[in-house]
């Protein structure tokens, strides 16, 4: 089953898990979101850095640490996604406790491992 996937911190540079991520999400059939700071395309699949909202997004997976999460919170918040994957080094208690207000499952794992263990679908 596809999942709508917001990838934050995504990036061109083909050596960042945000670009990793994107491309192995495509891979295994689900939708991409990719938001960066800057303009340029993953795989043909354009990284918005306008940070406009998307309806019907599934998961939010981070790769942003946790002091440059900040400045992102309403944004991601305003997604209502059902789900936040903070990958590590992305691990933020705050950020945890403002989705669990709103009913948004956290979780503490690496979206690469998700998919390969078949567990981000799941």
């Amino acid at each position: 089953m596809s999942k709508r996937t917001l990838i934050l911190g995504a990036n061109t540079n083909e050596a960042r898990y945000g670009n990793i991520a994107t491309k192995r999400l495509l891979k295994f059939g689900h939708e991409v979101l990719p938001v960066g700071i800057r303009k340029g395309e993953i795989d043909g699949v354009p990284i918005d850095n306008d940070f406009k909202t998307y309806e019907d997004v599934d998961t939010v997976t981070l790769y942003l640490n946790p002091t440059n999460q900040v400045q992102y919170y309403d944004y991601i918040l305003s997604q209502k996604p059902k789900r936040i994957i903070f990958n590590p080094g992305t691990e933020n208690p705050e950020l945890v406790a403002l989705a669990d207000a709103q009913g948004i499952e956290s979780i503490e794992a690496c979206t690469l491992v998700m998919l390969a263990t078949g567990e981000f679908g799941a």
